[in-house]
């Protein structure tokens, strides 16, 4: 018998999703930007929504896993920040694309690589104004049992990935299915 977790935090205006807002079917992620399985979901995930287009909304939250990952948390908020200058996603794929590189240099020159006003996302670094953000993020996963990364939600179910990404297409297809009956 399988186990199904609600997801604790509805999506909400704040997160940072892809698809339409009123899609039948919302997959939820909690990854960490150092985490190599969360690199390997990723083109999973773009194919996904290639796949599926408006019919799904895909939304990303922060669970840096600090203990595991020492630049996580600090990559989770150059995304923050990023995503305050409208250029999330861009940060999203530039950070995984260079998991292995995330120190704070590295993460500014991404920054500029965005074309971002870099005194803000400096001072917004320096200043951590988007931890608590991060924080929440991570509180509402704990809140829905997520125990690592990446894990996933379809319409607020808990999806387990374990053995492959193919079961995270299976679902959205599954969830697909009940809507259109």
């Amino acid at each position: 018998m399988s186990r199904h977790i609600d997801l604790a935090v509805p999506i909400s205006a704040v997160d940072h999703s892809l698809g339409g807002e009123h899609s039948p079917v919302a997959v939820v992620e909690y990854g960490d930007f150092e985490c190599p399985i969360c690199k390997q979901a990723a083109p999973a995930v773009k194919l996904m929504l290639e796949r599926f287009g408006p019919r799904i909304r895909f939304v990303f939250r922060h669970f840096p896993v600090e203990s595991a990952h020492p630049h996580a948390m600090h990559a989770a908020q150059a995304a923050e920040g990023a995503g305050g200058q409208g250029k999330f996603w861009q940060m999203h794929d530039l950070l995984f694309d260079n998991q292995s590189h995330l120190k704070m240099a590295n993460l500014r020159e991404y920054a500029q690589r965005l074309d971002l006003d870099m005194p803000r996302f400096i001072a917004e670094m320096d200043d951590e104004i988007y931890l608590q953000r991060v924080r929440e993020q991570m509180a509402g996963g704990t809140q829905s049992h997520v125990r690592g990364t990446p894990t996933f939600f379809i319409n607020g179910i808990i999806q387990d990935v374990s053995f492959g990404m193919h079961a995270l297409i299976d679902g959205v297809e599954a969830a697909l299915r009940r809507v259109d009956r």
